[in-house]
């Protein structure tokens, strides 16, 4: 499927971004031979598994342009990178505590000519700044995930949704968030991709 299947959920794109995503799996291959980023598992379905996982945010809302978002345990850029190839005019930060992955990512960033990223070798409660939104992809329970986030984002609110955190999260979410007392929202990934891999998968919302 490749890029096509990129184009067919997102078909607006332009030139220049079909370009960068073609671009994509073929960096990844490259780097994933140098320093296991991605699994191994993974690497056959890069743009179903990786990219528009990473994308089904952008389905639940878009942003505004001068947007800040911080991905917080990118690993190799995941959903980041993805994401600043979608909004060009929007900020992204993008955080892990292993610096090999890091490398990864400016890289990456680097070749595809991306100016709207940065990567920062650091744990995410270190990171200096606030921003709009707060963007990963299950690296740990929300409990856990919320106290990393602790004043970071900005208060004026400029996009449809409010500043909070959208989180990329399989499974039965029910115990998890129990504990999280501020307002939730949950968008099933099927509602916009009809692939199997995303049949238990959700964008969670949590408002800041």
């Amino acid at each position: 499927m490749g890029v096509e299947l990129i184009k067919k959920h997102f078909p607006s794109l332009t030139e220049e971004q079909i370009s960068q995503f073609s671009c994509l799996e073929e960096l990844y291959a490259e780097w994933n031979a140098q320093i296991n980023v991605i699994s191994r598992k993974d690497t056959e379905n890069f743009y179903e598994r990786h990219v528009l996982h990473s994308l089904a945010i952008a389905k639940v809302t878009g942003f505004v342009d001068g947007t800040k978002i911080l991905d917080i345990g990118t690993g190799g850029g995941f959903p980041g990178i993805p994401l600043a190839i979608l909004f060009p005019n929007c900020e992204f930060v993008l955080v892990d505590s292993i610096g090999k992955k890091i490398k990864v990512v400016n890289e990456v960033a680097k070749a595809l000519g991306l100016q709207n990223v940065i990567g920062i070798h650091a744990r995410a409660e270190n990171v200096d700044g606030q921003f709009d939104f707060i963007v990963s992809r299950a690296v740990t329970a929300m409990p856990a995930f919320l106290k990393w986030t602790k004043g970071k984002f900005l208060k004026e609110n400029k996009n449809e949704f409010k500043n909070g955190i959208l989180y990329l999260k399989g499974g039965d979410l029910t115990e998890e968030m129990k504990l999280v007392k501020k307002a939730i929202q949950y968008f099933a990934i099927s509602d916009f991709f009809e692939l199997e891999f995303f049949e238990t998968k959700k964008v969670v919302y949590v408002r800041n």
